[in-house]
């Protein structure tokens, strides 16, 4: 049932999510606290220094955060994140962001994200959320 219903709740975000469509993300797959997103860095990603904008990184690795935290059908935010860059992605990379929910406590939760390219670890992510009211949608739709 955990699956089923994160795809439920993914596909809900994922209609109005126009940031992570349009950064090119592709949703891979989403389970019970888990996520995976694909981008492929473009032209308009690449920094002065020729190498992916961090920023970017850091977009991708949160929006799988986002669709692994909400995959419960409970509303939750991000309450604070950080990252920590390992190597620099090139244009025409294609980066996958790898999601997973490390605990919950109380309405608070830690998900650590991994950004690689292939084999390579590009980033890591650690975001902390925090459930509020709500669902994303109605369970018994």
């Amino acid at each position: 049932m955990g699956n089923e219903l994160a795809s439920r709740v993914a596909a809900a975000m994922w209609a109005d999510d126009s940031a992570s469509a349009g950064l090119g993300m592709r949703l891979v797959s989403v389970g019970d606290g888990t996520a995976e997103l694909a981008m492929t860095v473009r032209d308009d990603m690449v920094n002065g220094h020729g190498i992916a904008h961090g920023g970017f990184i850091f977009t991708l690795a949160d929006s799988a955060f986002a669709f692994a935290c909400n995959s419960r059908n409970l509303v939750t935010v991000a309450q604070a994140c950080d990252i920590v860059f390992i190597a620099p992605a090139q244009r025409g990379d294609v980066l996958v962001a790898e999601a997973r929910e490390r605990t919950q406590y109380g309405k608070n939760g830690i998900y650590d994200v991994t950004v690689r390219r292939g084999d390579d670890v590009i980033a890591e992510f650690r975001g902390r959320s925090r459930q509020l009211s709500g669902s994303i949608i109605k369970e018994d739709s």
